[in-house]
């Protein structure tokens, strides 16, 4: 098929561009970066244009607003990921950082150095900044990126992809460094997945059911991340004004990206001071609430939550309410329905601070703040290839050191073994 023969082809120029791109000066990466940018604010106007049609599309098909809000690119949000291929022009290059260095009993001198992995594919959904982000963490740490959004952000990520690849091959950048694959036909990603050729890693960026089909199906090694089913306890010793800032903005804010709060946890001793005034603000922010029967106590629109719902990553304006009796039940309950991205505990108790930042098995764990902040720019990262919640090579919002690898270099004198 066309596109089997459209990938194989970018894969091979791909890999080309990998070598090259490797041995690339801090320098020249630099230039590249502040042209993207620029490129980015000066085509800003039909990049809009391009995103409209996406916009129009989804609401046409009946896309949830949260979704259709990730899907929004404006003069600001350009902008924004303008300044973000700034500020990783601006971060240090990891390629060639000596780790360490050591010599052994015969005298071979022995480095550890950060590599480029080589060619990262990349499977996103609805999301155009993502094609910004991952091309400019790749570039900056010497890795080609092969991109693959969803259908739903087809004619943005075209016109953002021509704008940043074409202002950074006139810097510099060999040619097929930054590729995007033109076509929506899912069968593309089947393909891509045994792309072993020529993609040293695959990196996908979606919901679950993305994620599982690519770390099901995949020949080529697989960075996973995770959905976000992200948990806010409020402690029996919280202080409760802060308490409801903080829940109230880790859901509301933006509802629609992995991570935003899908559950509250509330202790016992304070759930009829803080769940009714808390619960009726989600009401009026137009929040869909669900809760175990202790919070429908509270306000007369909560529905009884099932089962499920514990488990769910809403990813729109819905929330899941439970009151518990301890720090421990809280724990047992996160343990339970967690996927290990991003939980807080708002308290002004040291020892449960700590016992919840060490007990939570999570990317991210937060003592009295918003899980909001899970994300490489706020990070300072300058953007993020995503936020795995695997354990093996990355963890968390993963920015240019997690897209290396290492080698060893050793330098001798004429030692055999």
């Amino acid at each position: 098929m066309d596109y089997i023969t459209e990938l194989e082809d970018q894969g091979r120029v791909a890999k080309q561009a990998a070598r090259k791109l490797a041995t690339l000066s801090t320098v020249v990466k630099n230039q590249a970066l502040l042209a993207m940018a620029k490129a980015l604010e000066e085509n800003h106007s039909q990049i809009v244009i391009a995103n409209a049609k996406d916009i129009a599309n989804a609401e046409n098909s009946g896309m949830p607003k949260p979704l259709i809000d990730r899907l929004l690119l404006n003069e600001a949000r350009i902008k924004a990921m303008a300044d973000g291929l700034r500020q990783i022009a601006a971060l240090p290059d990891p390629i060639g950082e000596t780790l360490t260095g050591w010599q052994n009993q015969n005298g071979l001198a022995i480095s550890k150095v950060r590599v480029p992995l080589g060619v990262i594919g990349i499977i996103y959904e609805a999301r155009p900044n993502v094609t910004v982000d991952a091309a400019g963490l790749c570039l900056k740490a010497g890795n080609a990126v092969i991109l693959r959004g969803g259908s739903e952000a087809i004619n943005s990520n075209t016109a953002v992809t021509a704008v940043i690849a074409q202002a950074a091959y006139d810097t510099g950048i060999p040619q097929g460094a930054i590729a995007l694959v033109s076509t929506t036909d899912r069968q593309a990603v089947t393909a891509m997945l045994k792309l072993n050729k020529y993609l040293d890693v695959i990196i996908p960026r979606g919901g679950a059911g993305l994620i599982r089909t690519v770390v099901e199906n995949s020949t080529v090694p697989v960075i996973e991340t995770g959905t976000g089913v992200c948990h806010t306890f409020v402690d029996e010793s919280a202080d409760l004004d802060m308490a409801q800032e903080i829940a109230f903005n880790a859901k509301v804010s933006r509802p629609g990206v992995c991570n935003a709060m899908e559950t509250l946890l509330v202790h016992a001793d304070v759930a009829a001071e803080f769940l009714p005034d808390m619960l009726e603000r989600y009401h009026q922010a137009g929040v869909e609430l669900r809760g175990c029967y202790e919070t429908m106590k509270y306000h007369q629109a909560v529905k009884r939550a099932t089962e499920s719902d514990w488990a769910a990553e809403f990813l729109d304006l819905i929330l899941a309410v439970r009151v518990v009796d301890s720090l421990d039940m809280a724990l047992e309950h996160i343990a339970a329905y967690s996927t290990r991205h991003s939980e807080a505990i708002i308290t002004k108790d040291y020892n449960n601070a700590r016992r919840f930042q060490q007990e939570v098995d999570a990317a991210a764990v937060y003592v009295n703040a918003s899980t909001r902040f899970t994300d490489g720019f706020e990070f300072g990262f300058g953007a993020e290839i995503g936020i795995s919640t695997q354990k093996l090579h990355a963890r968390g919002p993963m920015g240019l050191p997690e897209l290396t690898s290492i080698k060893y270099v050793i330098n001798g004198n004429g030692q055999i073994r």
